[in-house]
């Protein structure tokens, strides 16, 4: 399979320029020039970075240069300690995948739409020019099914946007259901030679997201361990009742360790291999609730098939955000733990 090469092994900068107050105070400190030596040192070689249009744009729809002036700084900061960087617009104006951040109708405006292509010309004018170590990714998490037709119309409109400013940069797409990887089959034929499918991997979410608060009926106490069987977590499953979590119906392995992750991986190999594409995990994690050994297995064992496979990662997150590396919880695994990222 084709491989996405400079991107090969990532973590995420979230909730710095995302998913968060958008205050100075936030950019200028939350992560700073030491934690890009870090991530170089822990032999990394790209970072993915968040954005809402909040950085960049006021409430008037002016952009605003000190906004750009952060990605800039970031993209510096990259060159300087050998590392490539992923541009991901992760909130743009009419939709987020968080509907607490009350975007909504961008699916259903022609100008929405429009304001999305413009920004993504705006930032292909000022950092296209980085190709060679930037790359672009269209929007973060598509949620419904039923946005598939638009968002393929949209994410092809908006490629050819950005072809006419900077004909080289990498694009990553994604597809419906938060990136599922089940949705890559459904996305758009690659544009060119420089496309490529991104999808998140939580799975299995009951003990990826335990305890999480932001899962509907999740219990704040439940934990669990890994590797399991898939009947444990399919019984823990059915007692969140309007959950949206899943085990997956077509995976046939009865235990979730080594053998999941190459099943649940595999429809999607064979898809980037027939489309010619390089396949990219935008997203994995595991929750700061979870037991750490637990948690360092699971990064094993999902590290051995991105690798066997040549996919390409950026592990969820650097710092906070509930799932952070860098974190107080991780001290005691994360000099190991690096080595599965």
């Amino acid at each position: 399979m084709k491989r996405f090469a400079g991107y090969e092994k990532g973590v995420n900068f979230g909730g710095w320029f995302s998913q968060c107050d958008y205050s100075k105070e936030r950019f200028d400190n939350f992560i700073t020039e030491k934690d890009f030596k870090k991530v170089s040192d822990w032999g990394l070689d790209h970072v993915r970075i968040p954005i809402d249009y909040n950085l960049v744009e006021d409430e008037d729809g002016n952009y605003l240069e000190e906004g750009f002036a952060y990605i800039q700084n970031a993209i510096d900061l990259c060159g300087k300690y050998g590392l490539n960087m992923i541009l991901d617009v992760h909130k743009t104006l009419g939709f987020s995948f968080d509907s607490g951040e009350n975007e909504a109708g961008f699916f259903e405006s022609d100008e929405l739409q429009e304001h999305f292509y413009m920004l993504w010309e705006e930032l292909s004018r000022r950092f296209g020019k980085y190709y060679d170590r930037v790359a672009f990714e269209l929007l973060n998490e598509v949620t419904d099914k039923c946005f598939l037709d638009k968002w393929n119309e949209i994410s092809t409109q908006c490629i050819k946007r950005i072809r006419a400013i900077c004909p080289d940069v990498y694009i990553l797409v994604g597809g419906y259901w938060n990136n599922s990887i089940e949705a890559l089959k459904d996305l758009a034929m690659p544009y060119d030679d420089k496309i490529v499918y991104n999808f998140h991997c939580y799975e299995p979410l009951i003990f990826t997201h335990q305890g999480a608060y932001w899962i509907p009926d999740m219990p704040s106490d439940l934990r669990t361990a890994y590797p399991n069987t898939i009947d444990n977590y399919k019984a823990l499953h059915e007692n969140i009742k309007k959950s949206s979590l899943s085990i997956y119906d077509f995976i046939k392995t009865k235990n979730a360790d080594v053998s999941f992750f190459e099943e649940l991986f595999a429809e999607a190999v064979k898809i980037a291999g027939e489309r010619n594409v390089s396949l990219y995990c935008g997203e994995y994690g595991v929750i700061n609730l979870a037991d750490i050994e637990s948690t360092l297995k699971w990064y094993k064992d999902i590290n051995s098939v991105f690798t066997k496979y040549g996919i390409g990662r950026a592990a969820w997150s650097f710092r906070e955000m509930d799932f952070g590396l860098d974190d107080e919880h991780m001290k005691d695994i994360i000099d190991e733990l690096v080595n599965y990222l």
